[in-house]
């Protein structure tokens, strides 16, 4: 072997153990796009949200909203997607508490008002703590508690229905692992049968023997709706798929528009959807 092929190498090993030394950084750099400064506030949008903190199980401040409605509502535990925060949700919001339905909305550390910065293990810990102010400070009971993940929020809302009583599990646009969605990934292919499955969605869906729910856009460009189906697929009975088939990644609650919250209040009051097979 030449001297230039050894080189060669010395300089690719070195570079894959400084990118696996790494990868947890370069993932959490990849995973989380966070913005501090909120876009606005409840009585903007003619909200009587409570502005609300926490603390995670390791001690950093959580922000979040709670809207709470009269009677016993199940309650919606909104946990996000990846990016901008809780203000870019109030839309949403709105519309779910037209379906009579409470909701706790939370930012991630990192997020908003939220100190800290984001990590796997992080984000989990304030779901958590999000659920425990729930049932420890607000006085709900757990069997109405009903954890919301969209996208980057599923792996959230799975693990508090993983660790926690929760009444069902919605997950809407989740991926199954980081480790898969490398694969789709030029920059992480050549080297993504080696990453650990971070995120591990479509392992967590095996454990959940609460009712879930599985929304997905058939024409989601960001997770695939292949990764909806192989989710649910995975999925322990009661369970239910609600394709959207206009649908991308981030306008499934108004592509789908009356059907979609339709479904969603039956279900998070319910435990089923009428007509739906599991």
């Amino acid at each position: 072997m030449s001297n230039s092929g050894l080189m060669l190498i010395i300089v690719v090993a070195f570079l894959a153990v400084l990118f696996f030394i790494f990868y947890r950084q370069i993932e959490n750099f990849m995973v989380f796009y966070p913005e501090k400064a909120l876009a606005g506030d409840p009585r903007k949008w003619g909200l009587a949200g409570e502005d609300v903190y926490f603390n995670s199980e390791d001690s950093v401040k959580i922000h979040g909203w709670f809207f709470p409605l009269e009677g016993d509502r199940p309650v919606i535990l909104f946990c996000h997607g990846n990016a901008g925060n809780i203000s870019h949700r109030l839309d949403n919001i709105r519309m779910l508490l037209n379906q009579n339905l409470q909701v706790l909305i939370f930012d991630y550390r990192g997020y908003g008002k939220s100190m800290g910065n984001p990590s796997e293990k992080g984000i989990y810990r304030d779901g958590l703590a999000a659920y425990d102010f729930l049932v420890k400070q607000k006085r709900i009971p757990p069997d109405r508690v009903v954890p919301f993940g969209r996208s980057l929020g599923a792996a959230v809302a799975l693990e508090i229905a993983l660790n926690r009583q929760v009444r069902s599990v919605i997950i809407e646009g989740g991926f199954t692992s980081t480790r898969e969605m490398a694969r789709r990934m030029p920059l992480f292919l050549p080297v993504s049968f080696l990453l650990p499955a971070n995120y591990n969605n479509i392992k967590k869906v095996t454990l959940i023997s609460v009712p879930i729910l599985i929304i997905h856009g058939e024409k989601d460009n960001i997770i695939p709706f292949s990764m909806g189906q192989a989710l649910f697929n995975s999925a322990n009975k009661p369970k239910f798929f609600v394709p959207l088939k206009k649908a991308g990644h981030n306008d499934t609650y108004s592509t789908g528009g009356n059907q979609y919250f339709d479904f969603f209040a039956e279900f998070a009051d319910k435990g089923r959807i009428s007509g739906f097979s599991d």
